[in-house]
């Protein structure tokens, strides 16, 4: 696979967290495939196929193993030039029944994990004077979902950190963007029965599940030098299930 029109050459160095399975380890592997040095992070279990990746362990609830992962990184491959934050974790619920720290570790691992990713990965940025990070969210941070109101407000939250990073670096030539997936096809949803999937399909203005590979582009063009002028977007690939958000 050769790289994308306007991506940059062969040799950025990429960091994807939650690399180890659906849209963090196809992302990953689609960096690769385009001749980049790709380091994913993971919590439990790096992935079964890591060929051509360098597997890292990190807990993103976690500033020392943020800044741990990063170290590896640099030494292995060298600094960060594009960040992809991605590692999420759910624990759905009812409001009535949701202890608070079902609410709390979900907003530290996917909105305060990726301000620790963010903050860590600029520095090295600042001085290359070059970036780009890539925050993973979700359709649900803006319509909201019953039984996902900690996976919703921390997806939501996502945008005003992107947008407040965006004009923070954007004169050191760091462009800091949102990607807003909907449904799509990954071991969880291939757990839903046929039923919920066919009523999932038709919600979605495209009549399908949208493919991991499908978010993957996304964030590879934002990645590129062709988006050298997109910063602070919100970037919804999620087959027109969110219009009007």
């Amino acid at each position: 696979m050769n790289a994308a029109p306007g991506e940059p050459g062969a040799g950025r160095v990429v960091l994807v967290t939650g690399g180890n399975r659906g849209i963090g380890l196809v992302t990953a592997r689609s960096f690769a495939a385009a001749g980049h040095r790709v380091a994913v992070t993971y919590r439990s279990a790096p992935p079964a196929d890591a060929a051509g990746l360098l597997c890292v362990p990190c807990d993103v609830a976690s500033t020392e193993q943020v800044d741990a992962a990063f170290a590896t990184v640099e030494a292995e491959l060298g600094p960060v030039e594009v960040a992809v934050a991605n590692a999420g974790i759910t624990r759905d619920g009812l409001v009535l029944r949701m202890s608070d720290p079902d609410f709390t570790d979900v907003l530290d691992t996917n909105l305060t994990g990726a301000f620790r990713v963010a903050r860590r990965a600029v520095k090295t940025m600042m001085r290359a004077r070059w970036g780009r990070i890539v925050l993973v969210s979700s359709v649900v941070g803006a319509s909201g979902q019953a039984g996902q109101a900690n996976y919703a407000a921390a997806k939501a939250g996502l945008l005003g950190l992107g947008r407040s990073l965006a004009r923070e670096f954007a004169t050191r030539n760091i462009t800091v963007n949102v990607v807003a997936p909907g449904p799509i096809r990954t071991d969880m949803t291939d757990a839903l029965t046929d039923d919920q999937r066919a009523a999932i399909g038709d919600a979605v203005p495209l009549g399908r599940f949208g493919e991991p590979e499908e978010v993957a582009a996304v964030i590879r063009f934002l990645a590129s030098d062709a988006a050298a002028y997109v910063t602070g977007a919100l970037v919804p690939v999620d087959g027109g299930l969110g219009m009007g958000h």
